[in-house]
């Protein structure tokens, strides 16, 4: 096998990654699932920060507009994102072996450590999994704003925003219209102006002030994690040289 080319990633993980096939809630064969492709990363001495969202057990737009405030609905989904991340640091320690830490945005002390900057970049320069849980701690932010600055924090060298059954960027929606077309490659200003869905503006111009290169892929299926880090071309590539698209 080829060295990785890599040495400290950045992995988002979406909510709607751990229901599975469920509708709501969390799947453990999902779960376990997800720990045994970081596994694989992590048996190759890369260092992985993962940052989970929360959409799988709370929907905090849905909510807003069923009236709640909107700062209260964000920090019930900051408290989801926590059930994940816990749930995920137990299949990596108990089912892996994986040493594992929780550090969260927000205090829950008696269930994750508070964020911590330098801690974090500690913890992965020993090797162990940091899972970045309660997105910023703030309201109006998403977990993929978070995953832009967390990865720019630790000094990822890389963005891997894991999809569930969508295997890269398209123009359109490949789940309702066969006929989208998939990019390769694009620019972040291509991605911009284009309005396409792989985040939110404000973690694209993040990533794109800092120079921070993206790779939206399909998690599940199995082994792309570490085809990607080993250099393969998966998925969608999203930085400043890509060419522009018409």
């Amino acid at each position: 096998m080829a060295k990785p080319i890599l040495k400290r990633i950045l992995l988002k993980i979406s909510g709607e990654s751990f229901k599975g096939d469920r509708d709501s809630g969390i799947d453990p064969k999902a779960i376990n699932y997800m720990a045994n492709e970081i596994k694989t990363i992590v048996k190759l001495g890369i260092e992985i920060g993962v940052v989970v969202g929360g959409g799988n057990i709370w929907r905090g737009a849905e909510a807003e507009k069923d009236g709640m405030d909107r700062a209260t609905a964000d920090y019930a989904g900051m408290l989801a994102t926590i059930i994940n991340a816990v749930a995920l640091q137990d299949s990596l320690e108990r089912k892996y072996s994986i040493d594992t830490r929780t550090q969260s945005a927000i205090t829950v002390q008696q269930v994750a450590e508070p964020y911590i900057r330098r801690r974090s970049i500690r913890h992965l320069e020993k090797k162990r999994v940091v899972v970045f849980a309660a997105g910023t701690g703030n309201p109006h932010m998403t977990t993929d704003t978070t995953a832009s600055l967390r990865a720019i924090e630790i000094q990822a060298e890389l963005l891997l925003m894991a999809k569930y059954g969508v295997d890269g960027v398209y123009d359109e929606d490949p789940r309702t219209n066969k006929n989208a077309k998939k990019f390769d490659k694009i620019s972040y200003q291509d991605a911009l102006t284009k309005k396409l869905k792989i985040m939110d503006t404000t973690a694209l111009a993040l990533c794109m002030d800092n120079d921070l290169n993206i790779i939206v892929f399909d998690l599940f299926n199995e082994g792309n994690l570490i085809r990607l880090i080993n250099g393969e071309k998966l998925g969608t590539y999203i930085s400043h040289s890509a060419p522009k698209i018409s």
